[in-house]
């Protein structure tokens, strides 16, 4: 996920409604939607089955169609958009702070609070908590911030590409008995299936400790997108597009169709069974093919971003895509509710929907979600100045309660 909120004023109080940058917020607000629908295949635990599981479902006709979009379209892509605004959010803040001749403490105690945020979200509530990442990689670019513009740009794009060149370092830290992939998602497709909930939280502990060591490469995945989006940042390409048109349509015509051609290539390997025998072809072909699948994400991440500025920019498309807007205001709030209700309607804490009902009840949910989140989140800023979970976020990072009720007279 990117910065779950807009940024505030180094001092932590919330900016102007004049100073609100409503393409970010926006563009915020369109990714969250993706998030919440690749994120919908944890909390049904269709992620954890098997191949022979989903076939085995009535809809798996139509599962592997929808899964075949899905993974085209929005897997890694959303995220990217997150981490990318993530980025762009600590360059406007720490450019705030520069201005007003403050540090980095105020950011710093910002990201430290929502590491306990991210933390807490991660062990009781959900194992794909992605804030813990971004509190971490943020409190990690603030030590990379004195990297000129075209050095942060590099060194971000080296590191999105070729992860896998880390790849050595990090299995010989991880640990021999690291359990297998299989098995952990049959443990956990178990607890989660459960009707109590301590057997629901100490699966959800074990998944997540899991998770952090057996996926290593979403942290570097994560910093690399937030040193792109500080030089987007620093560059203004998204507070003024309209200066940056040629650059975004490049960026656009670019990105879009590569990483979709990738994605495509990708799963047509996959689908001929042939992906073992290329990563086992030698070195360069391994390397190729990982470096393939880093590169499709942030081509297309980066040119949904590009392509919405664009489309914001052309007469009466920034007031139709401004409805999100809210929603990207209150990012954390709606990331956080996405997880309660997730649990709340998949696990068998709650309703126990499970895997049963496929992709065509993961649509719907994501459909009903987003809905009911796009339409609170236009009745709560109408009253308030900042979201509950943004409240209480940039209360404790100030060190004071901020104001949160809407002044009568006050524009949203």
């Amino acid at each position: 996920m990117r910065d779950p909120s807009p940024p505030l004023d180094s001092r932590g109080d919330p900016p102007a409604a004049s100073q609100r940058l409503a393409l970010i917020d926006a563009l915020r607000g369109a990714a969250l939607a993706g998030v919440l629908l690749v994120n919908l295949g944890g909390f049904s635990l269709y992620y954890f089955l098997d191949p022979a599981q989903r076939a085995a479902l009535p809809t798996a006709r139509v599962d592997a169609w929808l899964a075949m979009a899905v993974q085209l379209l929005v897997q890694d892509k959303a995220i990217t958009l997150f981490s990318l605004l993530f980025g762009v959010g600590i360059a406007l803040q720490a450019g705030r702070a520069r201005a007003q001749g403050l540090g980095d403490g105020p950011l710093v105690r910002r990201l430290l609070v929502l590491l306990a945020i991210g933390l807490l979200h991660a062990h009781l509530l959900w194992w794909g908590d992605i804030l813990t990442f971004y509190a971490v990689a943020g409190l990690l670019l603030l030590a990379l911030r004195r990297l000129p513009d075209r050095a942060l740009l590099a060194a971000g794009l080296g590191l999105a590409l070729f992860t896998p060149l880390l790849a050595p370092i990090a299995y010989r830290l991880l640990p021999a008995d690291l359990a297998d992939e299989a098995t952990m998602h049959a443990l956990a497709v178990a607890a989660f299936s459960s009707p109590d909930p301590g057997v629901a939280l100490r699966g959800n502990l074990a998944y997540a400790h899991w998770n952090w060591m057996a996926l290593w490469s979403i942290f570097p995945f994560v910093l690399a997108r937030l040193m792109i989006g500080d030089w987007i940042g620093r560059r203004g390409l998204l507070q003024d597009p309209a200066a940056h048109r040629r650059l975004l349509r490049w960026v656009c015509l670019v990105g879009v169709p590569l990483g979709l051609a990738g994605g495509i290539a990708l799963e047509t390997i996959e689908a001929a069974g042939r992906t073992a025998a290329v990563l086992e072809a030698g070195r360069a072909a391994e390397f190729g093919l990982r470096t393939l699948r880093r590169l499709v994400p942030l081509a297309q991440g980066l040119g949904y971003a590009a392509g919405f500025a664009l489309l914001f920019l052309r007469p009466g498309w920034d007031r139709r895509l401004a409805w999100l807007a809210p929603v990207g205001r209150m990012a954390l709030t709606h990331y956080l509710a996405q997880s309660a209700l997730g649990v709340a309607l998949f696990y068998g804490v709650g309703l126990g929907l499970g895997p049963g009902g496929g992709l065509p009840l993961r649509f719907a949910a994501w459909a009903g979600i987003f809905a009911a989140q796009v339409a609170f989140s236009h009745a709560w800023l109408a009253r308030f100045r900042l979201g509950p979970a943004e409240w209480l976020w940039r209360s404790l990072a100030a060190g004071h309660a901020l104001p949160l009720r809407r002044a009568a007279t006050a524009p949203l």
